[in-house]
């Protein structure tokens, strides 16, 4: 029997607990699972690919069957390059859900083979986004619990008082 990937694509800056939440989620569903980090020039991202990397490296440490990995172009392409059919994908609100309409429609005109799954976070997820987590932490809100530890302690680093103020 042959072992089933999904590519779980995204920013990841930074992964948050709603992230992990699809992963673990997604792992009920498909035997391997490809954390896939869009390398978006157009982005200005907090943490460099590298940084995104380990921090989600750390926070799947005990899953074997997770990879990390980077891509650029079209995600199409990237789930053949990985031998999967399968695009995995959160939702939190109906915003999220029109614009992921919109891009499976469009993988989908792309390469008739490649299926989006969509899956709802859990609802105590429902609010958290990647972005809205930077602004708390970014005033000095505390936002562990909401994100892997890992992730809280590079965001205080980020965000440390500067010494020469």
């Amino acid at each position: 029997m042959s072992q089933k990937t999904a590519i779980y694509p995204g920013f990841f800056d930074p992964i948050t607990n709603g992230h992990l939440s699809i992963v673990n989620r997604g792992l009920q569903i498909f035997d391997n699972l490809v954390i896939a980090i869009l390398n978006n020039p157009q982005k200005a991202p907090l943490f460099s690919i590298n940084e995104r990397i380990f921090m989600i490296k750390e926070a799947v440490k005990d899953k074997l069957n997770v990879e990390v990995d980077t891509f650029d172009g079209l995600l199409v392409d990237y789930a053949v390059k990985k031998n999967s059919n399968v695009i995995l994908r959160g939702l939190r609100a109906l915003s999220d859900f029109e614009y992921e309409f919109q891009m499976a429609l469009m993988n989908r005109k792309l390469d008739r083979n490649i299926q989006s799954l969509f899956l709802m976070t859990d609802y105590k997820w429902f609010y958290t986004s990647s972005t809205i987590i930077k602004e708390a932490a970014s005033f000095g809100g505390d936002v562990s619990g909401l994100v892997p530890e890992v992730v809280n302690c590079k965001l205080k680093e980020k965000f440390a008082p500067s010494k020469n103020t």
